[in-house]
């Protein structure tokens, strides 16, 4: 079996993706350490079958975060010994060529996302430009790779000739008992609090509906978030409650009775993304309010659990909101279809794919 190395730019405590990639290929016989970075005032990630590793840096966000992340990974890895390394997304591209090449490991990359994109790089055309040109000189090195949806597939297809195939970001199965329908909803947001989420539109879909909004997330919106919520009165019916574990997470979600993924349509990502939260919430048999795009209409298509809007204006998000509160025969269709959904859309058949990719690739 293979000695294994990931390396992502985040604080490994809420990636729950790399979480149940690197425990089912642990458990699948190989020595897995993933490596991430530190901040000195959070906790340590919980324990895990692989093991982990969180860099020490002096800056936390922006150019300098990036410039230290690159150098620090790169001393780090080539003084490491490994059969594979995997970079998770664009940022952590760099270092991983480097010492691959230095090494000779063979190398793998796992997009998570259209990383070039996403909103708040293409809204910013000199940083766009410096990822763009770091896509061109280094994704086509990595012939190896996978993807989380066929739109983003595709997209990597087109433009550099890469045949990544797909492995879901789904989570583990569990029979959870679907939701009930109740008229006076607790309606919950899970996931980044960033830009081109449908923050605003939601804050103001809310002024006009008898529910409660958990917010559950932490992110560079946050801010102008909770601006808005004071601006609109809605301090109280509107509730932040920030990052949490992911078991407090389901827990929350347990007690929710309208689940949302929101996106807005500002870029490719976007469009093309196919949330965690998504399946998440199928899982729990939470009925949903989520986006009219490719992926999601895919799902839906087949097993139907969302009610799909086509943007995320106020009017769209409240529309679709107030469809679960006021139809029962709706509301319960969709989570009876939550649980049948599940037992497709799911890790434990998702890992397979991610098993036999890492098998195929190491030989």
């Amino acid at each position: 079996m293979a000695r294994l190395i990931f390396c992502v730019t985040n604080n490994l405590i809420y990636d729950q993706r790399m979480a149940r990639t690197c425990s089912a290929l642990t458990e699948a016989g190989h020595q897995v350490l993933l490596v991430g970075r530190n901040y000195p005032s959070w906790p340590l990630p919980k324990e895990r079958v692989y093991r982990q590793h969180r860099l020490r840096l002096l800056f936390s966000k922006g150019i300098l975060f990036y410039a230290e992340y690159q150098v620090r990974l790169l001393v780090f890895l080539l003084f490491k010994k490994a059969d594979v390394v995997v970079s998770i997304d664009l940022d952590t591209i760099i270092p991983v060529y480097y010492a691959a090449r230095f090494k000779g490991w063979k190398m793998a990359f796992d997009a998570h996302e259209y990383f070039t994109g996403q909103q708040e790089i293409t809204s910013r055309p000199g940083v766009f430009r410096v990822w763009k040109w770091i896509e061109k000189k280094f994704l086509p090195k990595f012939r190896s790779g996978y993807t989380v949806s066929e739109g983003i597939s595709a997209l990597f297809k087109q433009e550099y000739g890469l045949g990544y195939p797909v492995i879901r970001n789904v989570p583990h199965f569990k029979a959870y008992k679907p939701h009930a329908f109740k008229s006076n909803p607790v309606v919950i947001y899970r996931g980044a609090v960033n830009e081109a989420r449908g923050l605003k539109a939601l804050a103001e879909a809310m002024k006009t509906i008898p529910a409660t909004l958990l917010v559950y997330g932490d992110g560079n919106y946050m801010a102008e978030f909770q601006k808005i919520i004071a601006e609109n009165n809605l301090a109280g019916k509107v509730v932040i409650k920030g990052a949490v574990l992911p078991e407090e997470l389901d827990e929350a979600t347990e007690v929710a009775d309208i689940g949302l993924n929101l996106v807005e349509n500002s870029g490719e990502n976007q469009y093309y993304s196919l949330a965690n939260k998504f399946f998440d919430m199928m899982m729990h048999g939470l009925p949903q309010v989520t986006m009219d795009y490719p992926e999601y209409r895919a799902v839906n298509n087949r097993y139907e659990v969302a009610v799909l809007i086509r943007d995320c204006n106020p009017e769209s998000i409240a529309s679709g909101i107030r469809r679960l509160m006021t139809d029962k025969e709706l509301y319960d269709r969709l989570a009876q279809n939550c649980a049948s959904a599940a037992k497709v859309y799911n890790w434990e058949a998702e890992k397979m794919k991610l098993i036999s990719f890492y098998g195929q690739f190491i030989e």
